[in-house]
């Protein structure tokens, strides 16, 4: 038995303006000159779930084939991004027109269950441990379900665990390579399309696991620059400095999210540049404590506001840059806030800024909301889903004031004044 593993990848942005910015996906943006690609963690861990009897091919695909030809399977699995997921689900309609039986699966998937209902033979909803070997036993028996859903909690206990097909990548051009050692955030932010929407709580992959699988990666990928692929990676800072110390050794650089609170742990932060990592990213979110008001469910954001400039010197003192990350569209946004980040990142000496627009996911809180307010610009804007382009009604500006202001503040970090600035003031 062959099965397909594709990942739908090449998201777009589809404002014009903003993509001859040359603005691109999160993480992959330095000083607006993108560095990296990575493979999908998701459908590699569903390689290492499926039997080793069989032949498991992964496939990234930018496009849908204009020539006819489909890669012969005898079953496809396919994943992708909410801007992408039309674009999956046109391929998988290919694939089942062609009487090759297409399973769904990944988070936009997972929250919307009926639409992708309709393109799929079956569904692989939060997550493939407890389910893909499932599906893969009952379609060699000819009794595959509609539906299977995968297991919300213990997913890196055995026997539930697996490896990533690492070896898949094997003589691909990657320059980064995805590990994950936990899932979910309690912080459960009011926009996050990850948090705690497929899994019941926040899980940590033990230290040894995470090790065996970067030692893994190392073997098949020369020199990769590893991205660990968690929501917050140091909210356990226990477990923090076990990983840290077990990974020292290792010789490898890296990259992750964590939230600000890991400037408060001096013997974590003294750990964390000899381990390899290069740069955190932070999602600090807005300059204005009045923005951060009730953007989580706790106001922990809010009430860490006042420590962020002291939190940020801290943690760059200590020689890992942090990635500022802020979110423009907020609900107490004004024309006048596109300034005030700019101010912000100039006086925080942040090393590398992320910014992005308010995107209200599907299946998110903040989508129940806006769309109870009735400020979706549109029913269905998957393709929109980009972090970039704006898809709802701000509530103290216009579409037009958001869009114009985005476009601004990126021409005033993104450039190569500010690129050559931040290199001489840290050189």
């Amino acid at each position: 038995m062959k099965i397909g593993l594709i990942a739908m990848s090449g998201v777009r942005v589809r404002t014009a303006e903003l993509g001859k910015l040359g603005v691109t996906l999160p993480q992959f943006v330095n000083r607006g000159q993108v560095i990296a690609s990575l493979p999908s963690l998701g459908l590699l861990t569903v390689a290492g779930l499926t039997p080793p009897d069989v032949d498991v091919v992964y496939r990234e695909i930018d496009e849908l084939p204009t020539n006819g030809e489909l890669e012969k399977f005898d079953l496809v699995g396919i994943s992708s991004f909410t801007a992408r997921i039309e674009a999956a689900y046109a391929l998988a309609d290919r694939y089942r027109a062609a009487g090759v039986p297409v399973v769904l699966g990944g988070l936009h998937v997972s929250l919307m269950p009926e639409e992708a209902a309709a393109h799929a033979d079956s569904l692989v909803l939060f997550g493939a441990e407890g389910a893909w070997p499932r599906l893969v036993e009952d379609f060699r028996k000819g009794t595959l379900a509609r539906r299977y859903e995968g297991l919300q909690d213990r997913v890196f206990d055995a026997p539930n665990y697996a490896m990533p097909r690492f070896d898949l990548l094997k003589d691909r051009p990657y320059n980064r390579v995805t590990v994950q050692t936990s899932r979910g955030c309690p912080l459960n932010c009011e926009f996050c399309a990850a948090s705690l929407r497929i899994t019941s709580r926040f899980q940590q992959k033990p230290v040894d696991k995470v090790v065996e699988e970067i030692r893994t990666a190392k073997a098949v990928v020369e020199h990769p620059f590893f991205e660990l692929a968690d929501d917050n990676t140091f909210l356990n800072k226990r477990w923090g400095k076990s990983f840290l110390e077990a990974i020292t050794p290792l010789d490898v650089s890296w990259f992750t999210e964590t939230d600000i609170s890991i400037a408060d742990d001096d013997e974590l932060l003294k750990r964390l540049a000899d381990s390899g990592c290069r740069q955190i990213l932070v999602g600090l979110e807005s300059p204005s404590a009045a923005s951060l008001e009730r953007i989580d469910p706790h106001n922990w954001k809010y009430k860490h506001f006042d420590r962020y400039i002291e939190s940020i010197d801290k943690i760059q003192s200590h020689g890992v840059t942090v990635n500022g990350c802020f979110v423009l569209g907020l609900d107490s946004d004004t024309p006048e806030t596109f300034q005030q980040v700019k101010d912000f990142v100039d006086r925080s000496r942040l090393i590398e800024v992320q910014v992005t627009v308010l995107t209200p996911f599907p299946g998110t809180p903040l989508y129940e909301r806006l769309r109870r307010e009735g400020r979706l610009i549109k029913d269905r804007y998957w393709d929109r889903c980009t972090l970039f382009d704006v898809n709802f009604v701000p509530k103290h500006m216009s579409v037009e004031e958001l869009e114009a202001g985005m476009r601004w503040l990126f021409s005033e970090i993104y450039n190569e004044r500010e690129f050559n600035q931040i290199g001489r003031a840290h050189v």
